[in-house]
C-alpha cells in the first residue's frame, strides 16, 4: 500500500497525459475568459501532485481512477522525471500567480500561462514530456545522480 505523501514510481503515462490535458483545458479557460482565480487552482493542483502524486489532486484522482482505466492497459514510466515535470509546472504556474497578483503584470502572467498550456499540450497530445527531457539532460550532465532514478538511466532510449 502506497503512502499518501510522496510521488508514485512507476507512473501510468496514460494518467499523466490525461492530467496534462486537464491542465491545458484549465489554462486555456483561464486565458480566454480571464479567470485569474483559475491560475491559483492550477498552481495548487501542481503543488498537490508534486507532494503526493494523484492522491490530493482532484485532477490526478480523475485521471488515475476514471480516465486512464478507460484508455486500456497502463503504460508505466519512471516516476522521478514525471515529478520533475510537475515541479516545473508548479514553478511556471506559481510564477503566473505571482506576476498576476503580486506584480500586477497581467500580460506577463497570461504569457507564462500560454507557455504552460503549450508544454502541457505537448505531453497530452504527443507524449512529449519536456520536463522529463530536462530531467534526462540533468542526469546526463551529472546534476541529478543516477541513484535518484536507476530506471531513468536509459531514459533517452
Amino acid at each position: 500500500m502506497r503512502n499518501s505523501i510522496g510521488f508514485p514510481n512507476p507512473v501510468n503515462e496514460k494518467a499523466a497525459r490525461v492530467v496534462a490535458g486537464g491542465v491545458v483545458l484549465m489554462a486555456i479557460a483561464a486565458i480566454v475568459f480571464e479567470l485569474e482565480w483559475l491560475l491559483v487552482v492550477i498552481a495548487l493542483g501542481f503543488l498537490a501532485r508534486v507532494l503526493t502524486g494523484p492522491t490530493l489532486s482532484p485532477l490526478g484522482q480523475f485521471a488515475t481512477k476514471v480516465a486512464a482505466p478507460r484508455l486500456g492497459e497502463p503504460k508505466y514510466v519512471a516516476g522521478p522525471p514525471k515529478r520533475f515535470a510537475q515541479a516545473m509546472g508548479l514553478t511556471m504556474s506559481t510564477a503566473a500567480v505571482v506576476l498576476y497578483f503580486g506584480f500586477d503584470a497581467h500580460a506577463a502572467a497570461w504569457a507564462v500561462t500560454d507557455v504552460l498550456a503549450g508544454v502541457a499540450a505537448l505531453e497530452s497530445v504527443f507524449a512529449l514530456c519536456l520536463g522529463c527531457q530536462a530531467f534526462a539532460l540533468l542526469m546526463r550532465i551529472g546534476v541529478v545522480p543516477e541513484a535518484t532514478c536507476e530506471r531513468c538511466a536509459n531514459i533517452w532510449a
